[in-house]
């Protein structure tokens, strides 16, 4: 159960971010109103850690699942918490722990689910993880 959940969870992840860099492009006022609701990801992330460990799978899917918490909780402290507008600052201390996280979790969800769960999920994660640079460096520039 937890493959098939872990899978879901990174493809779930990748659509609320492609959406939230299409949304921030035009909206960003509706984003503001709305965006928080991408942190309900902890819960179904959590649920997996717990999953991990009754199912006494690899503990890299928790690893990978504590890395994508952090991501979690880095952007709610900069964006929600503290308002930080690093990204328009540019500051290297904010951005680098930033996207270092924000890599490694994207790197958890498809190479985990390649590896363990099939290519075929691993291609898919792969392909919507390019739209979703795309879409990040779109609507960032």
């Amino acid at each position: 159960m937890l493959k098939p959940f872990f899978f879901t969870l990174g493809l779930v992840n990748s659509v609320f971010l492609i959406s939230i860099f299409l949304i921030r492009e035009n909206h960003l006022a509706l984003l503001q109103r709305i965006g928080w609701v991408y942190f309900l990801l902890a819960i179904p992330a959590i649920y997996a850690i717990f999953l991990v460990q009754k199912e006494k799978d690899t503990p890299r899917y928790t690893i990978f699942l504590v890395i994508f918490l952090a991501f979690l909780a880095v952007e709610a402290l900069y964006d929600w918490i503290l308002k930080i507008p690093f990204r328009e600052t540019m500051d290297w201390r904010l951005l680098v722990p930033y996207v270092a996280l924000y890599i490694s979790m994207n790197y958890g969800f498809v190479v985990m689910s390649w590896k363990y769960y099939s290519v075929r999920s691993g291609i898919i994660l792969l392909v919507v993880f390019v739209i979703q640079i795309i879409a990040n460096i779109v609507t960032h520039v």
